[in-house]
């Protein structure tokens, strides 16, 4: 008995030992800061092009994801859209497969938007697709099965403000007043619920590319618990991207930067930060000038202009991020359509001047930009009218050529650079004149 006894307290000290080692070891993983691995960072600098999707029961009044808020609809006004929100015609093969014809290498859609709405069966909430619609099925869950089966990477979007949760209080300065909620509520408790709705997102999907955060600039003096939420992603998906709309420099534990409606720097939206990091970047914009579905928005971009942007985001050393806003029945307009196959049949072509390149030496200019990629820059010449196109000093370069034709480009070295010339001055109507220079 004295040895049974002695070697159940040696056992449970033994125990307890390594409960206390396995905490301090979990204390001490979440006090690092975590990262995406490395080769999941590279796969993303080297995407180039994905498809953004703007989703939800928003798309049903078909006035923009941010109606709510716009037409100060309370909440009991705007449940009501949820029992109308039938979308029969979504088809994940057929937009996955219209991504993909437009080269984009990735997806990235809206899990849960400023509304609060989920767009995925959660537990944490009855505010969800299948609870609050007849619709009763997981658009989420389809377009990860055939992402996976496509090649495609997927993206889930989320949005840290919530104009519809109790809990999300105090509220921001300006959003979400006109919601009709009580006052009061414990954010801690949010955030809990927050992180729980993304572990569903992390663990119910497969492997998932990575999480796109926004709506931290509502409160951005607010106590997220960022290294909380982003160790959380890191450890149940090491590969998964970390990245947040919040308009300021990247914060530790964040994989890539983004900016919306704007290159890299520019700020020409007004409320993007000049900063631009070391991480790779990604710039996103619309087809038209709404993100979620708006019935009355006619105001298309050019798929030359979506071009151009995809070509200077490249040079800018980013990503570009397009998107779509499908209606409240999961079709995808027409017009949207019609541009991403045109867009497609132009990268089937010129796809090597933009996927897995750096930006070239030649910092951007209001007539192209360049783009570098296995020894060859290429010079994208977006718009210019002349025969002879001045560039910089680039020691070394032997050989120009068109890309499209191979047609050989002379050249002229100057006292502070160098000269193109031109095999074609008349040649503007072309999306993009690209020529390829080696050393």
């Amino acid at each position: 008995m004295v040895i049974a006894r002695t070697l159940s307290v040696i056992a449970i000290t033994l125990f307890c030992w390594c409960a206390q080692s396995s905490r301090a070891n979990a204390e001490t993983r979440t006090d690092r800061v975590l990262q995406a691995r490395p080769e999941a960072v590279q796969w993303f600098q080297d995407a180039r092009f994905g498809m953004f999707i703007h989703w939800g029961v928003y798309s049903v009044p078909g006035r923009g994801e941010w109606v709510m808020e716009n037409e100060k609809i309370p909440i009991s006004a705007y449940e009501k859209f949820a029992p109308q929100f039938n979308p029969q015609a979504f088809d994940a093969k057929k937009i996955v497969s219209l991504a993909k014809r437009a080269g984009m290498r990735y997806i990235t859609i809206t899990s849960k938007h400023h509304d609060g709405f989920a767009m995925w069966p959660s537990k944490q909430s009855t505010w969800n697709i299948v609870d609050a619609t007849p619709y009763k099925k997981d658009p989420l869950q389809a377009l990860a099965n055939e992402a996976h089966r496509q090649g495609i990477k997927l993206f889930f979007y989320y949005s840290q403000m919530d104009w519809h949760h109790p809990d999300y209080w105090p509220l921001g300065e300006k959003r979400g007043h006109a919601a009709g909620r009580a006052p009061g509520g414990d954010f801690a408790r949010y955030l809990e619920y927050m992180n729980a709705q993304l572990t569903e997102l992390l663990t119910q999907y497969g492997e998932i590319g990575g999480i796109w955060f926004d709506g931290m600039w509502d409160k951005p003096d607010a106590d997220w618990q960022l290294q909380r939420t982003y160790n959380l992603i890191h450890r149940l998906q090491p590969s998964a991207m970390i990245g947040s709309n919040h308009h300021a420099a990247p914060f530790p534990g964040e994989d890539f930067q983004m900016f919306e409606k704007d290159l890299p720097g520019a700020n020409s939206a007004g409320f993007n930060t000049t900063h631009v990091s070391s991480l790779p970047r990604e710039s996103c914009d619309t087809i038209n000038d709404a993100w979620g579905y708006n019935k009355l928005d006619d105001h298309y971009k050019s798929t030359r202009q979506l071009i151009h942007f995809l070509v200077r985001s490249a040079g800018a050393n980013a990503n570009f991020l397009l998107n779509i806003g499908p209606t409240a029945t999961g079709e995808v307009q027409s017009e949207f359509e019609r541009r991403l196959e045109e867009i497609g049949q132009w990268m089937n072509q010129h796809g090597e001047t933009i996927y897995a390149t750096h930006a070239g030496p030649v910092s951007p200019r209001s007539w192209g930009v360049t783009t570098e990629r296995d020894g060859k820059i290429y010079v994208h010449i977006l718009d210019w009218k002349d025969r002879y196109l001045p560039l910089p000093a680039l020691p070394g370069i032997k050989t120009a050529r068109m890309f499209d034709t191979g047609q050989v480009v002379a050249l002229r070295t100057l006292d502070d650079g160098l000269l193109l010339e031109l095999p074609d001055s008349t040649s503007t109507e072309l999306v993009d004149q690209i020529v390829v220079l080696q050393r």
